[in-house]
Order: structure tokens, then sequence, then C-alpha cells
């Protein structure tokens, strides 16, 4: 379940394993990488590459073992049966002896139409990822908790400028993160502030139009625009089925890829709230492959 780096890399996997993997590619295929432009931190990509070629390459390697990719979204899994019954789009219905949770996780965003008019073109919600593209440039951070924090001392080690837009009159954040942004003299922390409208033309991203809790109205002049206000985790479908933590990621066990239910394995963002990286997920999704084919295996389901 799920087209990212996570679910493609178990497809390769378990393609190459001949356990006739299907591989349904939920509403993005390709994940979230597909919405971000320039990718210069996988391995192998020397001179970098796009998310969507990347996504497209990921794809094709699948297909070569044999992988059946189907478009489709999971809507009901019944883990009460074995093999399990698995319903797309609410009518067809699949059965499967193992199944592979990669469904990732979705940012939370302001819900702007410029935000979204943006979005690749200055928009981001990953620092990590895109803060490089932003050297020696101004950029402003939405948000006011340990994420933000963390993502605003990031971009001010590449960056000539950071903004934080916090809506409170304080930040949420732990102790020991608010005195590192506090003393940091690259970031400037704009308290209780509200993004009204992200800026820009068809280079990209120019300015923020920010109003105060009290009306007023300003403009900051950034070339970037970094979304830290959470991710949701895709999980709704395994809601009282799987376990989750308080904010619906999969727990898995120990240093596995097992979760709460035999015969089903999560991988990548799904199961990841800390890291979020593309390699990271194809990672995991190595693991779940692995541990998807021992399981079988153990059963008596393959030789």
């Amino acid at each position: 379940m799920g087209s990212g780096p996570a679910g493609y890399t178990a497809a390769i996997y378990t393609g190459r394993a001949n356990l006739s993997p299907v591989l349904y590619e939920g509403m993005l295929s390709g994940g979230q990488l597909t919405t971000t432009t320039e990718i210069e931190n996988f391995p192998g990509y020397p001179e970098g590459v796009t998310g969507p070629q990347l996504m497209e390459d990921l794809r094709k390697q699948a297909s070569r073992f044999g992988v059946d990719i189907r478009t489709g979204i999971v809507t009901e899994v019944d883990t009460a049966k074995y093999p399990f019954v698995v319903t797309i789009d609410g009518s067809t219905q699949v059965e499967a002896e193992a199944i592979i949770v990669a469904t990732g996780a979705s940012a939370r965003y302001l819900g702007l139409p410029s935000e979204n008019k943006f979005r690749g073109m200055g928009v981001s919600a990953c620092a990590t990822c895109d803060g490089f593209f932003y050297r020696n440039q101004d950029v402003a951070v939405v948000g006011g908790g340990d994420t933000a924090c963390e993502e605003a001392s990031y971009l001010s080690g590449i960056c000539n400028k950071v903004y934080m837009i916090v809506r409170r009159n304080e930040l949420r954040a732990s102790h020991i993160m608010q005195e590192r942004v506090k003393s940091n003299p690259k970031i400037e922390i704009l308290f209780e502030h509200q993004t009204k409208e992200v800026l820009g033309d068809e280079n990209g991203v120019n300015g923020v139009l920010l109003r105060r809790n009290d009306g007023e109205e300003r403009r900051i002049d950034v070339t970037g625009f970094f979304l830290a206000i959470g991710h949701q985790p895709n999980t709704e479908v395994f809601r009282g089925k799987l376990e989750l933590n308080p904010e619906g990621y999969i727990v898995t066990k120990d240093n596995t890829s097992h979760t709460s239910v035999e015969g089903i394995f999560a991988a990548g963002d799904v199961r990841d709230p800390r890291y979020r990286q593309g390699i990271v997920a194809a990672g995991s999704g190595c693991m779940a492959a692995i541990d998807c084919e021992r399981y079988l295996m153990l059963r008596g389901d393959i030789k």
C-alpha cells in the first residue's frame, strides 16, 4: 500500500523474491516526492534528480521485477480474516497473505490558495530536503513547536535570515529549543502573526503578507516559505485495527517493521515521525520486504 520510496523499495525486494507483490499507488502516484522539484541528497544521483524522475525510476525498477502496479486507494482492510481482505476504492476486493503499509504521512498546510500555487516554487514542508536551495537568502518558517525551532535552526546555518511566524505570544517548543532560537542572531521570531498570503510571481515566492493578531498587516521579503506545523500519517483505514501512537503513526515492534497484527508490516513515513527522508523510507521499505519474506517462509507459504 503506497507508492513512495518505501512502497516501491518494498515492491522491488518482494518482486525479486518472487512473492507476487501487488502495489496500489494510492492518491498520489509516487508519493510526496513527486511534489518536490530538485533532490540532491538521494544517493546515486551525483547531479541531483527531480522528484518525479526519481519516483519514475523506482517505478520502472519495480516493474522490471514483475510487480503488479495498480491504480487505486485502499479503503478497507479486514484484519480478522486470513488471508487478509483488502478493499480498493470501496468495491474491488483482493486477498493478501501479507500486507506492507507504506501510505506515508501528509504535511499539514495552512490551506491558502497561494500556498498551493507556489508549492515547489518556494513553498516547502521540509527544510532538510529543500533548505540548500535558499543558501544566503531570507526565508520564513511557520510554527512554534519543536519541529519549527529545529527547522529554523537548521536553516539559519544555510540562509542569511530566518523569520519564525508564530500565531501565539509564546513558543510551544521545549525550553532548550526555545533558548536556541531566541539566542540565534539570524532568527527573528514574529509573535502573534499569521500568514495572510504567500506572495510571488512566475519565478516563485518573493514575500509573505502577514497579519498581526491586532489586525495590522506587514510584508516580509523572503524567497522560501517553510511549513513546520506537523504531519498527518495516512493511517485512518487502520484505526482500531493496528496499534497507533497518539499522533496516529503505526507502532512497530523493536527495530523491525512488524506491527501489532501478525502478517502486516509498516514502512516509511507512516511509522516515522522523526526523520521523514526519502532514503530513510526506502531503507525501511527494504526492512519490511525482508520481514515479510521471512514471515511467509515460516508460515510455509513459500519454500
